[in-house]
C-alpha cells in the first residue's frame, strides 16, 4: 500500500515498450462480486488489453480476471468486457482523440484506490519496430553507464 492509499495490482510492462504515450487517464472499472475478490487476491492479466468506446460509454476488452476459487457456479466469465466508469466530458474528448489514425487506449495499470479499483489508462501511438530498437539500445547504453560509474566509484 502506497503513502496515497493505493495499491498496485497488475501492471502492463510490455505497452510501453510498444506504444508512444501522449496522455494518461485514470477510469474506474465495474466489477462483479466475484471479479472484485479475483483482482484484491491479485490474479489479474493485462496483456493484449485495450479500451474502447463503444455507444458513448467506454469498455475495457480482454483483461483476464482469474474466476475466484470459493464462488461455485457463480463465477465471472475472465475475459469478459468490462465497462470503464469515466464522466460524459472525458469520453466525449477521447471519442475525438481516438478518431486520429493510430491512436489507441492501453490499459496501463490497473490498482485499488481507497478500495475502489481504477484503471490508467494511456492514449498511445504503436511504435515501429526500428522505434522499439532504438529504445533498446538507449537504455542499454544508459545501463552500461550506470555500471562504469559504479566500477569507478568502487574503485576509489
Amino acid at each position: 500500500m502506497n503513502a496515497d492509499g493505493t495499491k498496485t495490482v497488475a501492471t502492463n510492462r510490455k505497452a510501453r515498450h510498444d506504444y508512444f504515450f501522449e496522455d494518461t487517464f485514470e477510469a474506474g472499472i465495474a466489477l462483479t462480486g466475484t471479479e472484485i475478490k479475483s483482482v484484491r487476491a491479485g490474479q489479474v492479466s493485462l496483456r493484449d488489453s485495450f479500451a474502447t468506446i463503444k455507444d458513448g460509454e467506454m469498455w475495457l476488452m480482454n483483461v483476464h480476471i482469474a474466476a475466484y476459487r470459493q464462488a461455485s457456479h457463480f463465477n465471472h466469465e475472465p475475459r469478459r468486457p468490462r465497462k470503464l466508469l469515466m464522466h460524459r466530458r472525458e469520453i466525449n474528448r477521447l471519442t475525438g482523440k481516438l478518431q486520429e489514425k493510430g491512436l489507441t487506449l492501453i490499459p496501463l495499470r490497473l490498482y485499488l484506490k481507497n478500495n475502489l479499483a481504477k484503471v490508467e489508462l494511456g492514449l498511445g501511438r504503436g511504435k515501429r519496430q526500428y522505434d522499439k530498437r532504438a529504445t533498446l539500445k538507449a537504455k542499454e547504453s544508459r545501463r552500461e553507464v550506470e555500471r562504469a560509474i559504479a566500477r569507478h566509484k568502487k574503485g576509489d
